[in-house]
C-alpha cells in the first residue's frame, strides 16, 4: 500500500519499533494518516467505482461533477483527492491526459495529495456554509487553472451548505466552465437537494469488508513491526464496523496499549469487550434455558468490567453469525471470524432452527435498547436474559396449534405437553442437559423434530376461547363506512376511529373491498393499517385502496355540515328569535336532538308555542 510520503513509506517498512516511524521531521503521524492511500490500486472494496472511472477516462465521457457518498472513514476525501490527481496527472515527456494508473509520481500528485495545490481547492462546507462563499467560488472558476488541466473544486460535507448556498451553486454546477471540475462528498446524501444531485454521477462507498479490513491491518502492522495475534486483529476489524480510519485509529491505539506485541485480551481490554468464549457459554446457557447459569455468567463478566449493554450486542452479534452459518455454511469461512467462532457456531447451527434464532435476535435487538436506557443496566441485562431462557424453549404459534390439536398440549396443565417430561418451576420443564465446554447443547425434538430446549409455555390461544373468536367474527357484518368507524370505537382502537372519521374520504364501499382518498393529516399507511384491523376484527379479508377520485366528505366533515345546519335552523326558528330577543347578546352555539324525537322533523318543534324542556340548546350571553 502506497504512502503518501514515499520517503516516509520507507522508513516505516524498514522501521523495527513503532516509536521510530514518522515523518522526515521526526513528529509522529497516526496511522490513519501515514497510510492513506494515493492511488486507485490502493482503495479497498471500491472497485466498482474505480471500474466506472477507469472506461470513463479511456473513452472521454469525464463527467463535470461527482457526488461522494458513504459513512465515516470510508475515504470519501481521499478518493477526491486521487480523483483530483487522475485528472490532472501529467507526467513530462510520458503521459499528459487524465487517467487512473498513477504508476509514478507526476508533476502534480504530491501538492495535490497534500492538499497544497492551487488548481485544487479544497472547501469544507461545515464551515463555510452560506452564499457569499459560495459566490467566490462561482467568480474564480471563470479563470483558467494557474499549471494544471483542470480547476478542481473538493466540498466535503457538502449537505450541510445552506439553501440559499445550493441555489447559488446550481448554474455553474449545470453548465461549467471545461476546464472546472466539482467533487463533492457527504455522509448525509439524503439532505442534498435532488436539483444538486441530478447534476452529478453518484458513487457510494461501501463499507469495507471485515475480511478486507483484516488483512489491510496485518499488511500495516508488519511494515510497522509490531506483533499481532489474528483474534486481535478480527476484533479491530470487528469494531471498526467497515471504517478504514476507525481501524486504524484502534490499531494505533492498541499498539501504544501493548508496547509493540499486542494479543486479543489487550485489545479486547481496551475495547471493553467481553471475553468472547465466555460470550459463547453465555449463548449456551441461554438456550439451554438455564436461568441460574446465565445469570451467574452475566454477573461474572459484569465483575470484570464488561458493560451489559456491550455483553448483549456480542450475543446478538454470534446469534447472527450462527444463523448465517445455517443459511450460508460458507460464511465461516471469513477472516473476521475466529476458530472458536467457527467451530461452535456450527454446532448450534446445526441443532438451533431458523424460528428460534429469530425470536432470539429480536428479543435481544429490543434488549439491548432497554440495557442502554435503563437506571440499572446489569439489572435490565438480567430481565432480557429470563426473558431469553423462558423463550428459548415456548413453541411457536403453529406448532402450538399442532400440539393442541393433537391433544398434546394440555391447557389445564399450564400449557405443558402432555408426556413424561417433567416438570421445573415458572410453569416450565427443565430438560436435563449436560454438555462440556465448546460442544453445542443437545436440543430435545418435539412436534415433528423441531428442535428446542424444551416446549412449554401456554397456547396462543385454548380452544373454547378459539370457537367464541370464531363466532364473534361471524356476528361482524360492516355494511357501510359509519359501521366501519362504530366497529373501531367498540375495539377501543382510538387510532383507527379517529383516521376512519378525520382523515379518510369515501370514495367506494363494498363488502371486503373499500377505496378512499386521504386528506392531508392522514399517515402513510392509514389504508393498509384499516384493512389490517378489519381483516382482523372481521375474520375476512378486508382491501383498503387508496383511489385518486375525489371522495366524500369526512365523517366529521359531514358532522361538522349538519351541526352548522341545526344551528341555522334554530336561528330562523320564531319561538328561539323572540328567546334570543329576551336576552340581549345571546346566540344559539349548539343543538342537540334527543334520541326519542330523532325522528321528528324541526319545523313540527317549531310549531310548539311553549319550549319543550325535552330540547337541549345550548346559549351564551355576552355581557
Amino acid at each position: 500500500m502506497d504512502g503518501i510520503d514515499l520517503q516516509d513509506e520507507h522508513q516505516a517498512a524498514n522501521s523495527a519499533k513503532v516509536t521510530t516511524s514518522g515523518s522526515s521531521d521526526g513528529a509522529y503521524r497516526v496511522l490513519a494518516r501515514k497510510y492513506r492511500p494515493s492511488s486507485f490500486e490502493d482503495l479497498y472494496g471500491q472497485e466498482p467505482m474505480v471500474q466506472t472511472l477507469q472506461n470513463a477516462f479511456e473513452t472521454g465521457r469525464i463527467a463535470q461533477a461527482w457526488m461522494l457518498t458513504g459513512v465515516r472513514g470510508v475515504g470519501k476525501t481521499t478518493t477526491a483527492r486521487i480523483l483530483a490527481r487522475g485528472l490532472n496527472y501529467e507526467v513530462p515527456g510520458e503521459i499528459d491526459k487524465p487517467t487512473i494508473h498513477l504508476d509514478k509520481p507526476g508533476t502534480h500528485c504530491q501538492a495535490i495529495m497534500e492538499g497544497r495545490h492551487v488548481d485544487v481547492i479544497e472547501m469544507d462546507a461545515a464551515s463555510h456554509t452560506g452564499i457569499d462563499d459560495i459566490r467566490e467560488i462561482t467568480e474564480a472558476a471563470r479563470y483558467r487553472p494557474a499549471s494544471a488541466r483542470y480547476k478542481v473544486y473538493i466540498i466535503d460535507e457538502v449537505h450541510m451548505l445552506s439553501k440559499s448556498a445550493f441555489n447559488g451553486l446550481l448554474k455553474t454546477l449545470e453548465e461549467p466552465p471545461e476546464h472546472v471540475k466539482f467533487i463533492f462528498a457527504t455522509t448525509e446524501i439524503r439532505k442534498v437537494p435532488v436539483t444538486v444531485l441530478s447534476r452529478c454521477q453518484r458513487f457510494d462507498l461501501r463499507r469495507i469488508e471485515s475480511s478486507t479490513l483484516v488483512s489491510l491491518l496485518q499488511e500495516i502492522s508488519g511494515k510497522e513491526g509490531i506483533e499481532i495475534s489474528d483474534e486481535a486483529l478480527a476484533l479491530i476489524a470487528r469494531a471498526g464496523e467497515g471504517s478504514a480510519r476507525d481501524s486504524l485509529s484502534l490499531l494505533d491505539q492498541a499498539i501504544a496499549h501493548g508496547a509493540g506485541r499486542i494479543a486479543a485480551d489487550e485489545v479486547r481490554q481496551m475495547l471493553g469487550l467481553a471475553d468472547r468464549s465466555r460470550v459463547i457459554d453465555l449463548f449456551e446457557h441461554v438456550m439451554r434455558g438455564d436461568i441460574a447459569s446465565s445469570l451467574d455468567e452475566l454477573k461474572a463478566q459484569y465483575e470484570v468490567g464488561a458493560d451489559p449493554a456491550v455483553v448483549l450486542s456480542d450475543l446478538a452479534d454470534f446469534t447472527h453469525l450462527v444463523t448465517r452459518l445455517k443459511a450460508v455454511p460458507k460464511s465461516g469461512d471469513e477472516a473476521s471470524v475466529t476458530e472458536s467462532e467457527r467451530v461452535r457456531g456450527r454446532e448450534f447451527a446445526e441443532k438451533l432452527t431458523m424460528r428460534i434464532l429469530s425470536r432470539t435476535w429480536q428479543i435481544l435487538l429490543k434488549g439491548i435498547n432497554e440495557v442502554q436506557t435503563a437506571p440499572k443496566p446489569l439489572a435490565a441485562a438480567d430481565m432480557v436474559l429470563v426473558r431469553l431462557c423462558y423463550a428459548s424453549d415456548l413453541p411457536d404459534p403453529e406448532e402450538a396449534l399442532k400440539l393442541l390439536k393433537s391433544g398434546k398440549f394440555s391447557p389445564a396443565s399450564g400449557g405443558a405437553p402432555t408426556g413424561n417430561a417433567p416438570q421445573g418451576g415458572g410453569g416450565s420443564t427443565a430438560s436435563a442437559v449436560s454438555s462440556g465446554r465448546g460442544s453445542a447443547p443437545q436440543l430435545r425434538t418435539v412436534a415433528g423434530g423441531q428442535a428446542m430446549a424444551q416446549a412449554v409455555g401456554v397456547a396462543p390461544q385454548t380452544a373454547p376461547q378459539m370457537r367464541r373468536a370464531e363466532e364473534l367474527h361471524e356476528k361482524i357484518a360492516i355494511r357501510s363506512w359509519q359501521e366501519v368507524a362504530q366497529l373501531a370505537a367498540r375495539m377501543k382502537d382510538i387510532p383507527v376511529k379517529v383516521s376512519v372519521e378525520r382523515a379518510l374520504r369515501l370514495v367506494n364501499f363494498q363488502p371486503g373491498r373499500i377505496e378512499v382518498q386521504p386528506t392531508e393529516i392522514a399517515t402513510a399507511d392509514a389504508a393498509g393499517e384499516l384493512g389490517r384491523k378489519l381483516t382482523e376484527w372481521t375474520g375476512r379479508r378486508w382491501i383498503v385502496a387508496v383511489s385518486r377520485d375525489q371522495g366524500r366528505p369526512t365523517i366529521h366533515e359531514e358532522k361538522e355540515a349538519n351541526q352548522r345546519q341545526l344551528v341555522s335552523d334554530a336561528h330562523s326558528d320564531p319561538e328561539i328569535v323572540k328567546l334570543i330577543a329576551a336576552f340581549p347578546g345571546a346566540k344559539v352555539v349548539d343543538v342537540r336532538i334527543l334520541k326519542q324525537e330523532e325522528d321528528i322533523p324541526f319545523e313540527t318543534a317549531s310549531e310548539v308555542t311553549d319550549i319543550d324542556p325535552t330540547d337541549s340548546i345550548d346559549f351564551t350571553e355576552d355581557f
